[in-house]
């Protein structure tokens, strides 16, 4: 099928290329016009042939809203909007119903796996009703990993990135007990090799898992982190996380706690937040701050 794609980042680059390797048109847009290979909107909109299907990779809040009216102005009624950036789940009750009026049909789509996802495959869980995702199938299968698992059509509008976001916030929970375990285990004078404490956990623990690999491979390239700074920022998704389990009186203490840590990382050089912010830097390529 064919497909536009608006926004060529880090992941949005990727997933262009990854839907083409299984066979797929891909017309892509970005504001670099080194990355584009159409030099506006309007032109991916005429070189896609109807019913069509826009994929936006832009940032929550403004930048798609600004993207979403634009398509909303350029597209046809039957054509297919699928928002697969981390927007609140809220926004995407806005944007579907914007979109119905003009009898254009939306599709969140919560979309993990960072920088990885162009050889490993991105996990997907999408919001929307069956035809309209039904639509989009194609791209789905060819973004997913191999296998059974890794796709998920979660519930109507909003349900993909209301998943997404309670995902992440698990993620932060996990990152934040491998970082108090790595400082635990630096600190004390017995343990005389902390990385290959962290390699042994690999194999037969139950707390193996993909973001252990990845702490192995930032100990790998700095053994006690010692060029980062202990500061890691957020996505927001945490905060909405929290947020959701207050309107809905449901206890998240440890995501909850995860989160203030890094606030509390902004005070101070936190040894546990140069964990933090050595596997977010391995998984989503997100910016680390340098020891000075």
């Amino acid at each position: 099928m064919q497909i536009g794609l608006v926004g060529l980042g880090k992941m949005g680059g990727n997933m262009r290329e990854r839907i083409r390797r299984a066979g797929h048109t891909v017309v892509g847009y970005d504001r670099n016009p080194d990355l584009s290979d159409v030099g506006s909107l309007a032109e991916l909109v005429d070189a896609l042939h109807g019913p069509r299907v826009v994929w936006v990779m832009v940032p929550a809040g403004a930048p798609t809203q600004a993207v979403v009216d634009e398509l909303g102005d350029l597209l046809e009624p039957g054509d297919t909007v699928v928002d697969g950036g981390n927007s609140r789940w809220t926004d995407d009750e806005k944007h579907a119903g914007e979109l119905a009026a003009r009898n254009i049909g939306f599709v969140d789509a919560g979309v993990s796996g960072g920088v990885w996802g162009l050889e490993n495959g991105y996990a997907l869980m999408v919001g929307g009703d069956a035809e309209t995702v039904a639509r989009v199938q194609p791209v789905f299968d060819a973004l997913k990993p191999d296998g059974d698992f890794g796709f998920v059509h979660a519930g109507s509008v909003g349900a993909g990135h209301f998943s997404k976001m309670v995902h992440n916030g698990i993620e932060y929970a996990m990152m934040q007990a491998y970082a108090e375990g790595w400082e635990l285990l630096e600190k004390v004078d017995s343990v005389t090799d902390v990385r290959e404490v962290f390699r042994s956990w690999r194999g037969g623990t139950v707390i193996r898992s993909w973001l252990l690999d990845l702490a192995v491979a930032a100990l790998d390239g700095d053994e006690h982190l010692d060029r980062l700074r202990g500061h890691a920022d957020d996505s927001g998704e945490g905060r909405w996380t929290v947020e959701a389990a207050i309107d809905n009186a449901v206890p998240l203490p440890a995501i909850t706690a995860s989160l203030f840590a890094r606030f509390s990382s902004r005070q101070d050089d936190s040894p546990q937040m140069k964990m933090i912010a050595a596997l977010r830097n391995q998984f989503g390529g997100h910016a680390v701050e340098s020891a000075q």
